[in-house]
């Protein structure tokens, strides 16, 4: 009777646990759609997930603060930030509940409690929304679409207004565009609805007008004739790569900044984490977000070099097959990549290694890379040896990382995994760049050599990192809680 009892009350358990799941994400959506304040739990998305999904996502965050993460604490706070005023804001549930059970915590009354935390949510500056033109949709396109429009809310931050292609536009063509977008092969469907509007050219993306501009040079384009104005121009074509090309952009009406989602010539390439703050918007009208491995090795090697410093190193990619490589043997202007993609490993170049160095001056001629494009069609390795100024051990770089990966200005560009069975199709649709794989790390006996493994999605997460500087220079970053 006692094990039928036992069985009975994990039932109990389960379903009243079940049950405050379904409240959590009523509450984040209610806080989203009504106030536009984004929940997020130790920076892992929130929105449109299912209850396992949010109950696996606790078990992660109690692991990783080695402290149980309720979610049935998770809902009492939520239901006080609910209660109190605050401006647009994204705050971290995680680590909200994880600070209320810490062991200096006074507070008895949760409300009291959330009111202190977030008490200089109210000083924030006020944000005006900002329009975003896509020019290209291709892969980072599509998925700079589908998060923009999943994440328009309100539309107090970024809003998608338009997507510029070549070509003529027949409804054929607008149809097989809808359709890429509502579904992808490696990121599945978009959380949403996409139909089609031929008469306006047009997708109407979760109800909402994006103007569909067919163009075959950016200064022709007249943004304002579609109601758009002091636009950011997102280029992911890939055809414009230095300041004179695209500065063609903001010869057109309705335009006033670029961001290039490809390492630039002649311009600023960020990481957002580390060196966006060297340039501001109002002053600087052309941006890089660099390249997906860029965005993932940087903030781990920042974080390295500050705390152990680096001596020299060498990077490794094991990256994806992109479009650029060819579906079967056939000629290409690149040695090897003419190749089969899905049948071959394939040795070819990444100017990676130079590429840190304009966000991380310090390492300018202190690292080599090279780069093996692998049969897969998403998901990503860097593999950084590295031999440092500070001896360390194991445990010490393990910390070191973590401690990066909760606080401070990396916490949305570091991901710390604990799985000792991570492969790369597990990190398909994380939004950080970089995903410690902790379990894999080495150190040399003499703690003076290292040997990291960065998984990274080099299309969502990259994309990520492009939206976060996008918010940026639109100056539409709201109060964050990390």
């Amino acid at each position: 009777m006692s094990k039928i009892r036992a069985y009975e009350k994990e039932l109990a358990f389960q379903a009243d646990r079940r049950k405050a799941t379904t409240e959590f994400i009523k509450l984040t959506c209610d806080l989203w759609y009504d106030k536009a304040i984004e929940i997020v739990l130790f920076k892992n998305q929130i929105l449109d997930k299912n209850v396992s999904d949010i109950i696996h996502l606790h078990e992660y965050a109690g692991e990783f603060v080695q402290k149980p993460i309720s979610i049935f604490d998770s809902v009492e706070i939520l239901r006080a930030i609910n209660d109190i005023k605050l401006p647009p804001s994204k705050l971290d549930i995680g680590k909200l509940t994880y600070e209320y059970h810490a062991d200096d915590n006074n507070f008895n009354d949760v409300k009291a409690f959330v009111i202190t935390k977030l008490k200089d949510a109210n000083n924030s500056i006020e944000i005006k929304p900002k329009d975003v033109v896509l020019y290209g949709f291709g892969r980072i396109g599509r998925l700079l679409a589908r998060e923009l429009m999943t994440k328009t809310g309100k539309g107090s931050q970024l809003r998608l207004r338009a997507i510029v292609t070549r070509g003529e536009n027949t409804v054929e063509i607008l149809e097989k565009r809808a359709s890429l977008l509502r579904t992808d092969s490696v990121h599945g469907k978009f959380m949403g609805t996409v139909e089609t509007n031929p008469s306006k050219n047009a997708l109407i993306i979760n109800g909402t007008t994006v103007h569909i501009i067919n163009a075959e040079q950016p200064e022709s384009i007249d943004y304002t004739a579609y109601g758009i104005s002091n636009a950011l121009i997102i280029d992911n074509t890939g055809a414009f790569r230095d300041k004179k090309a695209l500065s063609r952009h903001l010869k057109s009406k309705g335009a006033s900044r670029v961001l290039l989602t490809a390492p630039g010539k002649e311009i600023p390439n960020i990481v957002h984490g580390v060196n966006q703050n060297e340039y501001h918007p109002d002053t600087t009208k052309i941006f890089s977000a660099a390249s997906c491995t860029t965005n993932a090795i940087t903030p781990i090697l920042k974080v390295i070099e500050d705390s152990l410093g680096v001596t020299k190193g060498h990077i490794e990619t094991i990256h994806a097959y992109t479009n650029d490589q060819n579906l079967v043997d056939n000629m290409h202007k690149k040695y090897r990549r003419g190749r089969a993609a899905a049948l071959n490993m394939v040795i070819t170049e990444t100017g990676a290694g130079e590429a840190v160095a304009k966000a991380l001056p310090s390492l300018k001629g202190k690292l080599t890379s090279n780069a093996i494009r692998v049969p897969v069609p998403n998901g990503s390795l860097a593999i950084l040896n590295l031999e440092i100024e500070n001896q360390t051990s194991l445990d010490g770089i393990n910390t070191i990382l973590k401690k990066y990966a909760l606080e401070g200005d990396l916490v949305e560009q570091i991901k710390y995994s604990l799985s000792k069975e991570m492969v790369s199709s597990d990190i398909v649709g994380t939004c950080a760049p970089a995903i410690y794989d902790s379990k894999a790390t080495i150190v040399n006996k003499n703690g003076k050599n290292i040997i990291l493994y960065i998984w990274y999605d080099n299309e969502y997460g990259y994309s990520h990192q492009v939206i976060r500087l996008a918010k940026y220079i639109a100056k539409v970053r709201r109060y964050t809680y990390y």
